[in-house]
């Protein structure tokens, strides 16, 4: 693990520490020399620490948190994972979130379910390399061998006397030590906090309001941001009528401000006032001509019309199993199904925001919810003509992220105006602008083939995806001749056991800025690809349970986890008349889940969803009441999408503006939900935030068939009126 020297002053600027601390880490040589701060204003110096760990002599550790908060419980799994092995107790400890600083690496983002599975090794190793050293020195201090020695809820006891020191009275000359490279990790049996529901330190701050979110940052002299942005992507501004504005009281200035997301740039229209109520009332008071260059021409309906007609087309590879054309058509029992899917808007319930002030002596500070400190970091330097050095990030918790605080173009739109004020600047999105200005999750059509032979065995299988790319939109240098594997991620790397398989891929060309929503590409093809499965067990004569654990023959964690969901959801009991029983799982980059979901039929074209069973392969797991929330959000949200409006387009602009007309699922409609985790203690650790969604849509529609019979192809569907 590399580490990069820091200047302690813009380390203790950073993390706003005050007294004697020292500073603990893995280093791929010796500790540096200890450092000692007791004068906040003294030169700065340099070390080679990896500043994960900081204990004052005053008996104060502070843990740092490298992935961003944005409510699926990084800041107290990352941090857990460095208190197990250096044995503290979650009460013995404060924590503080990074904000892209060098020292943390470039890896500070929450993205992927990736949080936990990058860091479980590496950051258990930082408390263990700690624990080591503090153990050396107090071995040192009572000159007995370090085996007498024991660590144990901050402090090393003597095993013989019971003697003991604190680690605040051991961190001074723990720090001269040589950094272990490879520290004894603990067993699991040993585990006190790992495995363990422990109670996490964000949730009574947000209980109680004291949580700081990026929209609560607050400055003296601040000025807000409301900014009109045209709804006709592709549209360029005119002109501009700010008479009527510049009478609101409160309104200070009217300007344009350019938002950048990828290869998409266009003008806005920001008002800058003393309060938020005034920035939005100038807003709506401003008359803008908009040039929208034919894209006003642009709905749902006639791209529909171009995805179906597309559909026609080979396309490109994805991957190829044995002769697909000559095995499906050699046999008699063949089905094809389309399916589709639409835009959908992240809506995160905190809506974009940032505050950002670019002083007079060109040093730039921000404020904002992200999920991508180091990317802000990294890109805002870059983008405005700034060293690294004169950026300050102040990461908050997020109010949502579902990938959409990925993206940093509200961020860029805040320094864009702070640049030229010279003031500390406040910009706030409204509702309306998160819903209709995206980036969206893009729609994706299947058109899929298969067949069944005479025994009853799927031979042969196809699945097209016909859609636009996230790729286009983030890289001006993107092929759109070739395969994006991001638009078809998931659909060749299920472990079903089939002969004869062919995966392709059509690109559609599009100007709607789309990016990544949560669990990505999978929580679409997840939909077609084990509907269709469904539909093929129909046409074999098969129970689909049965049918998908005939094609995995071989062990894989797949098989595992499809009969944990027959065992748990009882698949094999007769249900009461009326009620209807669906099964789906999904393997992806981020890991592996699955459900079983029951409904019961209330007429001949609707149903009640009474029950969602999820099992989610992790390998291990840190907290499990953490996994459970993680997989009940996941399914409040795989339903949301599954039977709730999508995005649709008209005149060239989305639809949809609030919740509504965009609405999320409300609690009165959730489901019983129940969560089983499969954690096998194994090497492989796999995500959790998303696997949990994208079996969802499919095991309901698979259910409504169960119980209805009627085939669910096209999200989202009304489970009042089903067609």
């Amino acid at each position: 693990m590399s580490i990069t020297q820091v200047h302690r002053r813009d380390f203790l600027r950073s993390i706003s520490l005050s007294g004697t601390a020292f500073i603990l880490g893995i280093s791929s040589s010796k500790a540096s020399e200890a450092t000692e701060i007791t004068n906040l204003s003294m030169p700065a110096e340099r070390y080679n620490l990896s500043p994960y760990i900081v204990i004052e002599k005053s008996g104060k550790i502070t843990l740092f948190n490298s992935k961003p908060e944005i409510g699926q419980g990084t800041y107290q799994s990352i941090t857990a994972l460095i208190a197990e092995e250096l044995e503290l107790s979650p009460d013995q400890y404060t924590i503080q979130q990074t904000g892209g600083e060098k020292q943390f690496g470039a890896a500070q983002f929450a993205g992927g379910s990736f949080s936990v599975r990058s860091s479980y090794f590496e950051m258990r190793k930082v408390g263990a390399s700690a624990r080591e050293m503090l153990l050396t020195a107090a071995s040192k201090q009572w000159q007995v061998p370090v085996s007498d020695c024991f660590a144990a809820k901050g402090k090393i006891i003597h095993k013989p006397t019971g003697n003991s020191f604190t680690y605040g009275e051991l961190v001074e000359k723990a720090s001269t030590l040589e950094v272990p490279q490879n520290p004894t990790l603990k067993e699991a049996k040993d585990f006190k906090l790992l495995g363990k529901s422990i109670k996490r330190q964000d949730i009574p701050l947000k209980v109680a309001g004291k949580a700081v979110f990026g929209i609560d940052a607050h400055l003296p002299n601040m000025v807000y941001a409301s900014i009109a942005h045209c709804p006709v992507f592709g549209a360029t501004l005119k002109e501009v009528d700010k008479t009527e504005t510049l009478k609101v009281a409160g309104v200070e200035q009217v300007m344009e401000v350019e938002r950048v997301f990828g290869v998409y740039k266009s003008t806005g229209v920001a008002v800058i006032a003393t309060n938020y109520w005034a920035a939005l009332k100038g807003r709506k008071a401003l008359k803008i001509n908009w040039d929208y260059q034919h894209k006003d021409s642009f709905n749902s309906h006639e791209y529909t019309k171009t995805l179906h007609e597309l559909a026609k087309n080979e396309g490109v590879q994805d991957a190829s199993i044995g002769n697909f054309d000559e095995a499906y058509n050699s046999t008699s029992n063949k089905l094809e199904a389309f399916y589709e899917t639409p835009f959908v808007s992240h809506s995160p319930m905190e809506a974009m925001n940032c505050t950002a002030h670019w002083t007079e002596n060109n040093r730039l500070e921000i404020w904002t919810s992200t999920q991508v400190p180091s990317d802000v970091m990294r890109d805002i330097p870059i983008h405005f003509g700034l060293k690294t050095e004169d950026v300050t990030l102040h990461t908050a918790f997020s109010g949502g992220g579902f990938g959409r605080r990925l993206a940093i173009d509200f961020i860029i739109e805040a320094v864009n105006l702070t640049k030229v004020l010279k003031k500390p600047v406040k910009m706030i999105w409204t509702r309306e602008d998160d819903t209709q200005l995206g980036p969206f999750r893009p729609p994706t059509f299947s058109a899929l083939k298969g067949a069944i032979s005479a025994e009853g065995k799927l031979v042969a299988f196809q699945h097209k995806v016909i859609s636009p790319t996230i790729m286009a939109f983030l890289n001006p240098k993107n092929d759109k001749t070739q395969l994006d594997a991001t638009m078809t991620e998931g659909i060749s790397h299920q472990q079903y056991e089939i002969p004869n398989l062919k995966n392709l891929f059509v690109y559609a060309d599009i100007h709607i800025p789309m990016f990544w929503w949560r669990s990505v590409t999978s929580s679409t093809l997840a939909f077609s690809h084990e509907c269709f499965i469904d539909e093929l067990a129909h046409a074999a004569g098969k129970d689909p349970m049965a049918f998908r654990l005939a094609m995995l023959t071989k062990d894989s964690d797949t098989k595992r986890l499809l009969h944990k969901l027959k065992e748990v959801s009882k698949w094999d009991s007769p249900l009461p008349k009326g009620k209807g029983r669906g099964v789906a799982q999904w393997e992806f980059f981020a890991g592996l889940g699955g459900h079983v979901v029951e409904v019961t039929k209330l007429s001949t074209n609707s149903v009640k969803i009474d029950k969602v069973y999820a099992v989610i392969d992790l390998g291990t797991v840190v907290n499990p009441d953490t996994v459970k929330a993680q997989v009940e959000g996941a399914v409040i949200m795989g339903i949301t999408a599954a039977i709730k409006n999508g995005i649709t387009f008209a005149e060239g602009k989305a639809e949809q503006s609030n919740f509504h007309d965009n609405p999320v699922l409300r609690i009165n409609e959730v489901p019983q939900i129940e969560v089983h985790i499969l954690a096998e203690g194994g090497k492989t650790i796999k995500g959790v935030g998303e696997p949990g969604l994208p079996p969802v849509a499919p095991a309901l529609a698979n259910a409504i068939f169960s119980a209805t019979g009627i085939r669910v192809r096209k999200m989202p569907f009304d489970i009042d009126k089903l067609v």
